[in-house]
């Protein structure tokens, strides 16, 4: 079967890599983006046969079209931005869709087109990547194996094994995506019912192993995905933070109190015309942080409840290295393969027609189990709770 990716950056290299070497059943494989040497770059790196390039901008429907109707599915890891009018074209052409989400608007506008895709009989998943993605597909998995669920907490982070100044972070992925998640309303459960609370806010601390160690998490939007809607009623609270070096929440926040990442129009003084701040910021992140050099992913989801009239936490955790061998960093792997995964899946057709979250879509065992053997994995703790 032929798959169709749309994006050839980072996590878009992870995802051809990742279909080509384990998917099954994979007979072509056609990735478009507008930038010809990253294309030329995948080309060369993959060396695979199955692979097909084409320069051209996603936002062309008659460009997507012939490619859309040959695919099987359709994965995207573009923008956010452009998922919504993706969706509805992949509708159209009767071919699944999945991708790496980020924003809890265009995710809603996604689930509205559930009723044609069902009429299509092809399966649309948002939110296919780490976090959102994967996070919420674990926590899931542990709030529904408890009796009751009191707590659910996701935790995930994406940082350099060297941190340097001035934030501590390397670039892993969009940097507006990134401003994004900082900055946006952020959905929790408290006392059994969906709130927002700010980015940027409830900075708390907590403990990796070495050599990690003292770290901080504090809220940031889009991570916990559709989990507040899918489990109203059956978990009391439930938030997702990002994970930090200490420190790092408040560089940003300051950064923030001081308008950087506003999107109204600015004209400094001398300037020839408006600068949006965020735009500014952007591009100062990108120049600050580095880009390449060792990371590491660090993934905690704790789920405290009743089970078998027992109180107890039950506990996933994943530390995610870089891997030299094949070039993909430790973020490229835990946002890629998830994303692969589910494409997979779809493209098999273990996932039932329409719209829906991922958490409700594909079995959280598989994924797990697809995740072990690319050595990635997530041993479950149960610790028994006064």
């Amino acid at each position: 079967m032929r798959h169709l990716l749309l994006g050839a950056g980072l996590q878009g290299r992870a995802i051809a890599w990742d279909l080509l070497r384990h998917a099954e059943g994979v007979t072509g494989l056609t990735v478009v983006d507008r930038d010809r040497d990253a294309l030329a770059s995948l080309s060369d790196w993959l060396d695979d046969p199955r692979l097909r390039t084409v320069a051209g901008d996603v936002a062309d429907p008659a460009l997507l079209a012939p490619l859309l109707d040959e695919a099987a599915v359709c994965t995207s890891a573009v923008n956010y931005w452009f998922n919504d009018d993706l969706t509805a074209l992949a509708i159209a052409h009767r071919a699944h869709f999945a991708d790496l989400g980020g924003n809890n608007d265009v995710v809603a506008a996604q689930f509205t087109r559930d009723e044609q895709a069902r009429a299509a009989g092809v399966a649309v998943v948002p939110d296919c990547g780490l976090a959102p993605g994967l996070a919420g597909l674990l926590g899931h998995h542990l709030a529904t194996g408890l009796d009751a669920c009191d707590v659910l907490r996701l935790r995930v982070g994406g940082l350099p094994r060297h941190p340097r100044p001035p934030l501590d972070y390397m670039i892993v992925f969009s940097v507006q995506g990134l401003i994004n998640e900082y900055i946006e309303p952020c959905l929790v459960l408290r006392d059994g019912e969906e709130r927002t609370v700010p980015g940027l806010s409830e900075l708390e601390s907590l403990e990796f192993p070495p050599p990690f160690g003292r770290l901080e998490a504090f809220q940031t939007s889009g991570g916990a995905s559709t989990l507040t809607r899918t489990l109203r009623g059956r978990v009391r609270d439930l938030d997702y933070k990002t994970i930090r070096y200490p420190g790092h929440r408040d560089r940003i926040l300051l950064l923030h109190e001081l308008g950087l990442t506003s999107s109204q129009p600015l004209r400094p003084a001398g300037a020839g015309g408006d600068v949006r701040p965020r735009d500014l910021l952007a591009a100062c992140l990108e120049r600050a942080c580095p880009k390449d050099g060792p990371d590491v992913v660090l993934l905690r989801v704790e789920a405290e409840g009743t089970a078998g009239g027992r109180r107890l936490r039950r506990t996933l955790t994943i530390v995610d290295h870089e891997d030299p061998a094949t070039g993909l960093t430790a973020m490229m792997r835990m946002t890629g393969f998830p994303a692969a995964i589910v494409a997979d899946l779809l493209a098999r057709g273990e996932a039932a027609p329409g719209a829906r979250p991922q958490e409700l879509a594909v079995p959280a065992e598989r994924v797990l189990a697809e995740l072990a053997r690319r050595g990635i994995r997530a041993p479950l703790v149960e610790t028994p709770l006064n």
